[in-house]
């Protein structure tokens, strides 16, 4: 049975309880002022990956968070030594908006770096949600991989995987090496308490570049404008289902 080295990207994304609002240039979300903390699918990747541990403390060897983005990205990273990883990294890329390819780039070099054999990231992150970096990852690796996971279950070198689709389950099974994303029905993430948040600001955090890891930031894709959606204008109210008809025919839906 092999010893789990456990790999979590974090991301640092506008708090999902705030408004995004967009910036008076129109390129995106206005990001002066505005709380962040770690994505909410980061934070189920991170506590799935205690629960591991703490069920089977044997079985994990290290649980490594790292997090690709600005400097001001390590307070994510304290946030996943306070709450019980053991080591982190980070990538800063300084405000460069960096792509899933890009990312799944540097993770598979961070991979290569921690002799990781097991990658648990949240499926999707709430700014861009583009859903893409864990597939590609696995793609880059050419590992197994099951995404939006909402139950795992590890025994010996075999990983179960049950996910939720339309109408049912799906249940995955592969052996390590192994990529899963998770869903937000995997749990619930716990809170970080007072004293472990003071005492992971004096643990160490590696800093790197991209070009410590051999990868340009190279973009391929260009946001020519950014516009909040046309407003809805108010429904009506109906009668009957004659007048549902009539109305839906002046509107020619009919």
């Amino acid at each position: 049975m092999s010893k789990l080295r456990i790999l979590v990207p974090v991301k640092r994304v506008i708090d999902f309880a705030i408004k995004p609002r967009i910036n008076k240039a129109q390129t995106g979300v206005e990001k002066k002022g505005v709380k962040f903390s770690i994505n909410p699918f980061c934070d189920i990747a991170l506590e799935e990956s205690l629960r591991i541990r703490e069920g089977n403390k044997d079985l994990v060897e290290n649980i490594h968070a790292v997090s690709i983005g600005p400097t001001k990205a390590q307070d994510v990273l304290r946030t996943a030594l306070a709450k019980g990883a053991d080591t982190t990294t980070l990538i800063d890329v300084g405000e460069e908006e960096v792509e899933p390819l890009t990312v799944a780039k540097l993770l598979q070099k961070v991979v290569e770096k921690e002799n990781s054999n097991l990658v648990i990231l949240g499926k999707q992150a709430i700014d861009d949600d583009a859903n893409q970096t864990g597939q590609m990852l696995a793609g880059l690796l050419n590992w197994p991989q099951a995404t939006n996971a909402s139950k795992v279950e590890i025994s010996g070198d075999k990983v179960t995987v049950t996910r939720e689709i339309d109408g049912g389950a799906d249940t995955l099974s592969a052996t390590l090496p192994m990529i899963i994303t998770t869903d937000l029905r995997l749990n619930e993430p716990r809170y970080a308490s007072l004293p472990n948040v003071m005492k992971a600001k004096k643990k160490p955090l590696e800093k790197l570049k991209a070009s410590d890891l051999q990868i340009e930031l190279s973009k391929r894709l260009e946001t020519l404008k950014v516009e909040e959606p046309v407003a809805r204008e108010a429904g009506v109210t109906v009668e009957s289902v004659d007048e549902l008809i009539s109305k839906l025919k002046d509107a020619k839906a009919l």
